[in-house]
């Protein structure tokens, strides 16, 4: 159980996907505009990573390692990704059309998102059982949407600022960014021991 912990924490906190590991950085500037679209954002990407971190891991140990195939787990990740976020979109289309439109062009660009992807893969890298690959996609899930509700929080407080002229828009975003990820770096001195 203890074990179990230490990975929600660190895929959570001391390892987030946006803020330590850089990953998934499109849509957490795209979609941060507004709480509710990160939020949809967010429930969106949970689904997929959780889903597909186990759907990755049965791929790679049930088909992919007994026939020695281990070096097309991209493309076999890759795959089982898009079908997964092709369900959500068709779901969300006919039953969220709101969130649907609101998430436009970044629901489809759950397939190329390289946090999903990197969840898949670091479970594989870190050699986790099916039960911790399936925390660890949730954690990290978890971790991506604290990170850009955060961050779509920021940005309304933005929005009322009044930055230099050379910070406006994108530069100050950048910046922003940059100093939530300095904050979330002071949870990596943690230690359980």
């Amino acid at each position: 159980m203890g074990n179990i912990f230490l990975i929600m924490f660190a895929a959570i906190l001391t390892e987030n996907f946006i803020f330590s590991r850089f990953l998934g950085i499109c849509p957490f500037l795209g979609v941060s505009n507004k709480p509710s679209t990160a939020f949809g954002m967010g429930m969106a990407v949970t689904f997929v990573m959780t889903v597909s971190s186990a759907a990755t891991w049965a791929v790679y140990h049930l088909i992919l390692e007994p026939l020695h195939l281990e070096y097309l787990k991209t493309i076999a990740f890759i795959l089982v990704i898009a079908t997964l976020v092709q369900f959500i979109e068709m779901f969300l289309r006919k039953y969220v059309p709101a969130l649907y439109g609101a998430l436009g062009i970044y629901l489809p660009l759950i397939t190329t998102n390289c946090a999903v992807l990197g969840s898949a893969l670091l479970n594989i890298q870190k050699g986790y059982g099916f039960g911790e690959s399936v925390v660890f996609g949730l954690s990290s899930a978890l971790g991506f949407t604290m990170a850009i509700l955060i961050f779509a929080g920021v940005r309304q407080r933005l929005d009322i600022a009044n930055p230099p002229k050379a910070f406006r828009g994108f530069p100050i975003l950048l910046i922003a960014a940059s100093l939530a990820a300095m904050a979330f770096a002071g949870f990596s001195g943690m230690s359980f021991s």
